[in-house]
């Protein structure tokens, strides 16, 4: 099996942290968001993994070969004309089972049912209360999948998409794709996978849907720091190994090993990376990066970026890469 994960966007929502790195390596609870989603295969025979980087694609490439040992390949996509144009770039890997994972979304979905006998294809989705801002799925009365509508604008389908799908045969794709580019089949202006999915329906093929308990989005400040809260609940807090003299630590909580803490109480739900430095602070709710300091502070719901200098402030704060607030 493969693993096709499009990352190629800017990012501008979380900026200015994507100023200077791409969005799947923004830290959550102890590592890059891309870590966490690579991890979630680490007992499935994955054949391959085919990233779509566009803009600071090379540390995506980095981080991949300094952290994981795998057959990893890299298409960059230069245009960001959609989801559907991104596949079409990596069209050389679509043969086979493929699964298509979009790099903001974190969940607990069942990796043990994918290769399902009646379904060509399969959509992971939860229900949502409000689904005009995600693609959702309509269903017939034996559970098959018959619609996907993108953005819908009523509320009438609340089973939304979220972006992870499975392919049985991977080459099924391909002629849907091409169809939407040459007859220029937009959605807002992009080619979205869900119009190349309906295309596939239409021509017969048979797409079943799973549905995930967690679905976490990584997308705004807020999102991201949501999932730092659910990840550090289901398994990243390293509380007990992290006590340092004279701290008070708040479970859960992730602090890298090497990190500098002192005279300060961190938590509940605060990631410290690799190398930094809190000292006489407080610190809640927050992701604190690597190689940065913290000194006489306040934090709360906070992004501080890498080698950031952080003194004497109070409040929330959204901090990107080696900025100086003091």
């Amino acid at each position: 099996m493969k693993v096709i994960i499009p990352m190629a966007g800017f990012g501008k929502r979380l900026r200015p942290h994507t100023y200077s790195r791409p969005k799947p390596l923004i830290p959550v609870a102890g590592k890059p968001l891309l870590g966490h989603i690579m991890d979630q295969f680490a007992d499935v025979d994955v054949d391959e993994f085919v990233f779509i980087v566009g803009y600071l694609g090379d540390q995506v490439e980095k981080y991949v070969s300094e952290n994981y040992d795998v057959q990893a390949s890299f298409v960059e996509q230069r245009e960001l004309l959609g989801q559907a144009h991104a596949l079409w770039l990596a069209r050389e890997h679509l043969s086979g089972p493929v699964v298509i994972l979009f790099v903001d979304t974190v969940c607990d979905a069942d990796l043990s049912r994918l290769d399902r006998a009646d379904a060509d294809a399969i959509a992971f989705v939860k229900e949502v209360d409000d689904p005009r801002r995600f693609g959702v799925v309509v269903l017939d009365d034996d559970g098959y999948v018959t619609r996907f509508i993108e953005k819908p604008d009523t509320m009438e389908n609340k089973l939304a998409v979220i972006g992870f799908y499975y392919l049985k045969e991977a080459a099924q794709l391909v002629e849907p794709i091409k169809e939407l580019l040459d007859r220029q089949i937009r959605t807002k202006g992009e080619y979205y996978l869900a119009d190349a999915f309906q295309l596939m329906i239409e021509s017969g093929a048979r797409f079943r849907t799973e549905r995930v308990r967690l679905w976490l989005d990584c997308g705004k400040p807020e999102t991201v720091l949501e999932t730092n809260r659910a990840l550090l609940e289901r398994g990243a807090d390293n509380s007990e190994q992290a006590h340092r003299d004279g701290v008070v630590i708040v479970p859960p909580v992730y602090i890298a090993p090497d990190a500098y803490v002192s005279r300060s109480v961190i938590g509940p739900y605060v990631s410290i990376g690799s190398k930094a430095v809190v000292e006489n602070s407080i610190v809640r709710d927050s992701i604190i990066d690597e190689r940065t300091q913290v000194t006489d502070s306040f934090l709360e719901s906070s992004l501080i970026g890498r080698e950031a200098v952080i003194r004497g402030k109070r409040g929330r704060l959204n901090v990107g890469d080696n900025s100086v607030i003091a």
